[in-house]
């Protein structure tokens, strides 16, 4: 019966990519068949709805932080946060380093943002546009700008997936970070090496466009642009709980837009509200969007996921497959299993979101250290779901910015940073391993 129910849900997320139709479709789908489930198994519709409810509940503080973070996306962009810091960034930029910075440029406007939607539609445009410009190869740039918005995506205090796997495994969202970090520092130097030689090894022959005469007709380029940006990172250090640091960051882009941008008050709360709108044509296609509607989406998906984990928790409809990645965890390491594992949901949830979850679901309890068990989400289920074409965490920030398809197998840091971490926890376990042979042998 597990299996028909779980296929059931495969076959709806799959009608849902042949037919290029919402997620939330498959999603729906599969709340139905889960609760259905949990009926057979004799739990009444109090139960169920208990169950859906207590799932939702475990993610309410994401939720709260989700429309928070939709409401900061839309005030960096009309404070000129975003064009202030893309502007400082650009005359540091020459063609042989382009694919580096690019890799840079869109892993700190991510690491700021928290979004590798919101990245790629800002940074992420822009550095594809002067791609094109200087005849640098697209799929190069595209795969550079992939890694770079999934590289603070991953590790951003404002960042919606750092958030749910703090939340999922109970653990400081701070410490994964600093964790995150620590184990991102050789895929990072790796991946900058990668990009640094990609860049001297192509022949571009252009040049890279000024882009401060276009950002300047719309924005007062003030320094005082960027106090949103320093606030949060100033609050993050300090590990001020993320919702405040959020809202203060927001308050700030909010009195920047009105004193610095002069915006009227009621067009600054209505651009929170519905995402900024440019008003020259050459930067609508860079800087609109943002703002509280652009994440009702994505809070629909968290909702309907987070109850599935109450009803698989509650029935216990995963748990002959728990056992078998367990075992799986005891021949390929824990982080092996939780790898495999990732790969597979992210084959068929189709959204980051949804893979961490089940990842979670599947892989709870292999690791007993909770801060190990994060990391591991982190460094696995966070970066391979971008690398299906399918998934909306790769789709989204290729089309937006205007990157191939094709620039996925040339987003380096996503698959350096996993097969790092698995080579590490390989050679922790036969390390661990030796050790207690050897213990063995002085009794």
């Amino acid at each position: 019966m597990e299996i028909v129910t779980l296929a059931l849900f495969c076959v709806a997320l799959l009608i849902c990519i042949v037919f290029d139709a919402s997620v939330l479709y498959a999603l729906g789908v599969g709340l139905i068949a889960f609760s259905a489930y949990a009926k057979i198994k004799k739990h009444s519709f109090k139960a169920i709805l208990k169950m859906i409810f207590d799932g939702v509940k475990t993610s309410k503080n994401i939720l709260i932080n989700f429309l928070l973070i939709g409401l900061l996306t839309a005030s960096w962009r009309e404070s000129g946060t975003i064009a202030f810091i893309i502007c400082s960034a650009i005359g540091f930029i020459t063609p042989e380093i382009f694919v580096m910075m690019t890799f840079v440029l869109n892993a700190f406007v991510s690491f700021l943002m928290g979004t590798s939607f919101g990245t790629s539609a800002t940074m992420g445009v822009i550095c594809m546009t002067m791609a094109k410009s200087m005849g640098m190869n697209p799929v190069i740039v595209g795969g550079a700008m992939l890694s770079g918005a999934l590289w603070g995506d991953r590790c951003s205090p404002v960042s919606t997936s750092a958030l749910l796997v703090s939340e999922l495994t109970k653990t400081d969202i701070f410490t994964n970070i600093k964790n995150m970090f620590r184990t991102a520092a050789v895929p990072t130097a790796v991946t900058c090496i990668i990009y640094l030689v990609l860049g001297f090894s192509s022949d571009s022959g252009g040049h890279v466009p000024d882009l401060k005469e276009m950002f300047a007709a719309e924005f007062n380029l003030h320094a005082l642009a960027v106090v949103p940006a320093v606030v949060i990172l100033v609050l993050s250090l300090f590990k001020v709980k993320t919702k405040y640091a959020l809202l203060a960051s927001l308050v700030s882009a909010f009195i920047v837009s009105v004193t610095v941008q002069d915006m009227e008050i009621v067009n600054s709360l209505r651009t929170l509200i519905l995402g900024y709108e440019a008003e020259t044509e050459a930067l609508r296609h860079m800087m609109n969007g943002g703002g509280l509607v652009s994440m009702l989406n994505a809070t629909a998906i968290v909702c309907i996921s987070s109850a599935y984990s109450g009803i698989f928790a509650a029935t216990g409809l995963l748990h002959s497959l728990k056992e078998k990645i367990a075992s799986l965890g005891r021949k390929a390491t824990p982080f092996g299993a939780t790898m495999i594992t990732s790969a597979l949901t992210s084959l068929i949830s189709c959204n980051q979101t949804l893979a961490i979850i089940l990842t979670h679901q599947l892989c709870d309890g292999m690791e007993k250290d909770k801060n190990t068990a994060a990391i591991s989400l982190e460094n696995t289920a966070v970066v391979i779901s971008p690398l299906v074409p399918w998934s909306i965490a790769a789709a989204v920030p290729l089309t937006s910015s205007g990157a191939p398809t094709a620039s996925i197998l040339t987003a380096v840091f996503l698959y350096i940073l996993p097969l790092w971490s698995f080579l590490v926890a390989l050679h922790k376990n036969r390390k661990e391993n030796r050790n207690e042979k050897n213990n063995k042998l002085h009794r």
